[in-house]
């Protein structure tokens, strides 16, 4: 019993501990930039056609599975929440109460899609990103590329290792974390800054996998963009927890992350890049 006891006070202090350090990190999100590349992705998926009919099929399943486990978390769960929050958010209860049923349906959404229904669609997707930016060198250490007869770059087969997009770990950090939604506005942001600090380097795994970054390159590199990273996870999961259309946005989230690499890259090769393309077929 008292292990048992011992282990929860361990855990309540390093999410406290986190916490805190979430919310000192608050100025350096605002100064980073990192949070605009979510929308970005956004504006550039819905400008570039070959990019959205490659992954319509998946988007479509995605929004119908969320719409289901949405709906139905709403119908069992929505008033009983209502009367937990009422005890911290008091007339706002039943706004608190909406955005913790919307962040415990995204748990089980997150966890339905990437088990059954991605598959690798978002790394290929990255990919076809950097090419149209101008990096096929960078691609062409985790995938093969060829020409089609029409000229046109055409993804092949990967010759990496297959991202494991699934982390138990950070599912958990996102659950304990769920409560912080029943305060008002401020336990949003904090829940938000708080699973972005961790989800927002995992945006650049695949980046990361192409640079061939070891350990402790990642985590010096992770490091250096910290407030950077801890904006695009706050704002990706912001997107996220949108009804319905909210796990659509995980591949204008992809999308956006590799806009952001691309401009690191050309940033690190001081603005040279390889000619831009308009179409990449996947």
């Amino acid at each position: 019993m008292s292990d048992t006891k011992s282990t929860l006070q361990s855990a309540e202090h390093a999410v406290i501990s986190e916490l805190k350090e979430a919310g000192t990190l608050a100025k350096d999100v605002a100064l980073s930039g990192g949070y605009i590349y979510p929308i970005h992705g956004i504006y550039y998926f819905a400008t570039h056609p070959s990019l959205y009919r490659s992954v319509a099929p998946v988007i479509y399943k995605t929004m119908l599975t969320s719409a289901g486990i949405t709906a139905g978390m709403f119908f069992f769960t929505y008033l009983p929440q209502v009367a937990f929050c009422a005890f911290f958010s008091g007339p706002l209860a039943f706004v608190a109460a909406a955005v913790m049923v919307l962040g415990e349906s995204y748990a089980i959404i997150l966890t339905v899609t990437k088990t059954f229904l991605l598959g690798n669609a978002q790394d290929r997707l990255f990919d076809a990103v950097l090419i149209q930016r101008g990096h096929e060198h960078l691609v062409e250490n985790g995938r093969e590329i060829s020409v089609n007869s029409s000229g046109i770059k055409k993804l092949g087969k990967a010759v990496t290792k297959p991202l494991d997009r699934f982390s138990k770990e950070g599912i958990m950090r996102y659950i304990v974390s769920l409560p912080l939604n029943s305060l008002p506005v401020v336990g949003t942001v904090l829940f938000l800054l708080y699973n972005g600090r961790k989800s927002g380097p995992a945006s650049h795994a695949r980046y990361f996998q192409l640079k061939k970054f070891g350990a402790d390159a990642r985590a010096a590199f992770v490091e250096k963009y910290r407030g950077a990273y801890t904006g695009f996870g706050a704002s990706a999961l912001a997107l996220n927890l949108v009804p319905i259309v909210g796990l659509a946005f995980s591949f204008t989230t992809t999308v956006g992350a590799a806009l952001w690499a691309a401009d690191l890259e050309k940033k690190d090769a001081g603005g040279t890049t390889q000619p831009e393309v308009e179409e990449v077929e996947m």
